[in-house]
């Protein structure tokens, strides 16, 4: 099956490179100008990763970043961007990013992470398959298959990270997580930008289970991570 790629970027000449290089490597590219109608374009084109520029006339690739995640939650974003502050990349992540590479950047290296991130999912949907169908975390019910979290009435539909990163939490409960471990099965390596990605879903995976105090991320400092349900 060809994989789809959504391509986002005002850029004229970057993005027609962009668009010959990928589809020559036997990707079906969608190149638009701007993120006006998204959520249309998603609906119909159905793209398996999303390249998105940050500065884009009418609504940012950070903004663009976030509608994506309530349409699918799962679907991998790469960000392309020239923004390369600290607190810029963090923002990405925070938006829903998987990965953010600086411009300027080599085709060798975009095709590179283009394919880690698609080999990455695939992974994460085996991984998330061998768990049981249902785990109880005291008031919670977290459903790895179907990427949910489950309090009281309340669902939370789960992104692929969060799915992936809590699945890894409950398969060592009570155990002590290595935090490299961690990174090398969800991102595929341990890069200071991805511990950073990291730290943000840990603050969000707390953030879930905040009404419950038997359920807890302990950080282990220099170490990893501690997954309790007392």
């Amino acid at each position: 099956m060809q994989n789809k790629i959504l391509y986002i970027e005002d850029e004229p000449y970057l993005s027609r490179i962009v668009t010959d290089t990928l589809t020559a490597k036997g990707y079906q590219v969608l190149h638009k100008k701007d993120g006006i109608k998204l959520s249309d374009t998603i609906n119909q084109f159905g793209p398996h990763l999303c390249l998105l520029d940050v500065m884009l006339p009418h609504i940012d690739g950070f903004s663009l970043a976030n509608i994506i995640r309530n349409i699918f939650p799962e679907l991998p974003i790469v960000f392309l961007t020239a923004k390369t502050l600290p607190d810029d990349i963090v923002q990405g992540f925070a938006a829903g990013g998987t990965d953010y590479i600086r411009k300027p950047f080599s085709m060798e290296e975009l095709v590179a992470r283009i394919e880690n991130q698609l080999r990455l999912v695939q992974k994460n949907n085996k991984a998330d398959s061998t768990l049981p169908e249902v785990i109880t975390l005291h008031g919670f019910k977290f459903y790895p298959t179907k990427m949910e979290l489950h309090h009281l009435q309340n669902v939370r539909r789960l992104s692929q990270r969060e799915n992936h990163i809590l699945s890894m939490l409950c398969v060592h409960q009570g155990k002590a997580l290595d935090r490299r471990l961690l990174l090398q099965s969800v991102w595929g390596d341990d890069s200071f930008f991805n511990s950073r990605n990291l730290d943000v879903y840990i603050r969000k995976l707390r953030s879930y289970f905040a009404s419950e105090e038997k359920v807890q991320i302990i950080t282990l400092k220099g170490q990893g991570y501690l997954f309790l349900c007392n």
